[in-house]
């Protein structure tokens, strides 16, 4: 069923009617696309969105059909530090006597299209999305609609107009490689992520710096791009450990991926930390439970979901937010480092 709404509804200073007029278009069809539903052409869709973004439409009133819900929108659910990130959102709904649902859609970069009129039939009271990025066209129609949402971002570098929370990946890097060089190490090697996303080319970058900052060459053969999951740490460590000149150490862009790293080196004989040194990347809850415990640069997931939650609450209060938070990164050493073996 359309959300009736008067002709006469104010939308800043302009009527449901006179966006009409504008778009050429009936007051039906306005409804139609404030509502979500897809009968709307995407011309007419995207012409009347630009209207409605133009005159900064805001529902002064809470609906009916509101729902004490914060959504939160990843492109896959496998992961384990999602989990954090869920913790962390559902601290704050709590907080506030609200529900959390979640949603699977897209790919790492945005959500798919048909998640937005699913969400609209929910219409939760905001939205936190797990990308790296939001395409304009659901910028428009989130916030034609008055529902506050906020990127969590590990993954990239939104626009400066998309409110986030991120953290220091570049720091991350600098302080994994930094630990690694000075337990001795020199052939260190990297495991970043995908090579698209942002997060893993600042990792690398934190990863280069310290490798300059000590006078040491970064042997191309040791980077590698890898997938943030276990069998890409796996597939890449195997790779590496192959090399006539194996590293005697090597950065995982992930806790998953140094786990890939633990059981490839232990299909060729070699003992961790003995023979070679293992970091990983967000301390998730497995990595102290690891054999070795795993050394790694602890991400504050379930701290990134938290603050992100607050701001969704913030916004629905209209409060001035920061469009852009980055939390520290932090080293933890466990038993997965150590010197390299003597030659």
């Amino acid at each position: 069923m359309l959300l009736a709404m008067r002709d006469d509804e104010e939308m800043g200073r302009i009527t449901l009617a006179q966006v009409a007029q504008q778009a050429g278009v009936s007051i039906s069809t306005v409804s139609k696309v404030l509502n979500g539903r897809q009968d709307v052409s995407p011309p007419t869709r995207a012409k009347v969105e630009r209207l409605l973004e133009a005159h900064a439409y805001r529902r002064t009133t809470r609906s009916a059909r509101e729902a004490p819900l914060i959504e939160i929108v990843f492109h896959e659910l496998e992961s384990i530090w999602a989990m954090e990130l869920i913790r962390g959102v559902e601290n704050v709904a709590k907080a506030h006597n609200a529900g959390v649902v979640l949603t699977e859609s897209g790919t790492r970069h945005s959500p798919g299209p048909e998640w937005m009129e699913a969400m609209l039939q929910r219409r939760p009271l905001g939205v936190v999305l797990v990308f790296s990025a939001l395409p304009v066209e659901v910028k428009q129609q989130l916030r034609a609609r008055s529902i506050p949402f906020v990127i969590i971002d590990p993954a990239g570098d939104p626009d400066p107009d998309v409110p986030s929370v991120g953290s220091a990946n570049w720091n991350g890097g600098l302080a994994a490689t930094r630990h690694l060089i000075e337990c001795g190490h020199r052939r260190i090697g990297i495991i970043t992520g995908p090579e698209d996303m942002l997060c893993s080319r600042a990792r690398l970058d934190g990863y280069r710096s310290a490798m300059s900052m000590a006078g040491l060459e970064v042997d191309p053969g040791l980077i590698l791009f890898g997938d943030f999951h276990v069998e890409g740490g796996h597939d890449r460590a195997t790779e590496m450990l192959s090399l006539p000149q194996r590293p005697t150490a090597i950065f995982a862009g992930s806790d998953l991926q140094a786990l890939g790293v633990l059981e490839a080196a232990r299909v060729r004989g070699l003992r961790v930390p003995h023979d070679l040194s293992v970091v990983g990347y967000d301390d998730v809850s497995i990595a102290r439970w690891a054999s070795p415990a795993l050394t790694t640069v602890h991400q504050p997931l379930r701290q990134m979901a938290e603050e992100a939650a607050q701001m969704l609450m913030r916004l629905r209060a209209q409060e001035s937010v920061s469009t852009r938070l980055e939390l520290a990164t932090s080293l933890v050493v466990r038993k997965s480092t150590a010197p390299p073996p003597a030659k």
